[in-house]
């Protein structure tokens, strides 16, 4: 755990946010009652799943890999993940379907979450921190010449 960071722990809490936006109602309208993002799938709910899946493959890739190639690459793909999740948030917050005369948490938290998400990698590629690792430090060498050079 000492691995994770500010920008890990800030992408994973918008997975969570974006997952739990899933699950809840998205907007509320007089003929057709409550709506999820299921019941008006499209382009944008697939969005919204690559986000959190972003998000989530950042703190996990951070945890579990001892090598940072992974870490990194996951980093940098989350970023433009991110930004197509909060663009799609946006919509899915600013279009309402079917006449829905009101939006519910689930767009609310959507929008948190890919907000979320596309900060927390932001954060997480600037984050120059020193690892929790000490670097290598070769042996020292005999000089080619013999002890004193020259």
């Amino acid at each position: 755990m000492s691995r994770i960071r500010a920008g890990e722990l800030l992408a994973l809490a918008g997975a969570i946010c974006v997952v739990v936006s899933l699950l809840v109602p998205y907007y509320e309208g007089p003929a057709t009652g409550t709506l999820t993002v299921w019941d008006t799938f499209g382009p944008a709910a697939a969005l919204l799943v690559a986000a959190a899946a972003a998000g989530l493959c950042v703190f996990v890739a951070t945890l579990t890999e001892r090598s940072t190639a992974l870490p990194v690459a996951a980093t940098v793909w989350a970023v433009p993940i991110g930004l197509a999740g909060l663009i799609s948030a946006l919509v899915r917050l600013l279009e309402r379907p079917q006449h829905a005369t009101s939006v519910c948490a689930g767009a609310w938290l959507a929008l948190l979450g890919t907000l979320a998400i596309l900060v927390g990698a932001w954060y997480a590629m600037h984050d120059e921190r020193r690892s929790a690792y000490r670097p290598a430090e070769p042996p020292p060498q005999p000089h080619p010449n013999g002890a004193g050079g020259g």
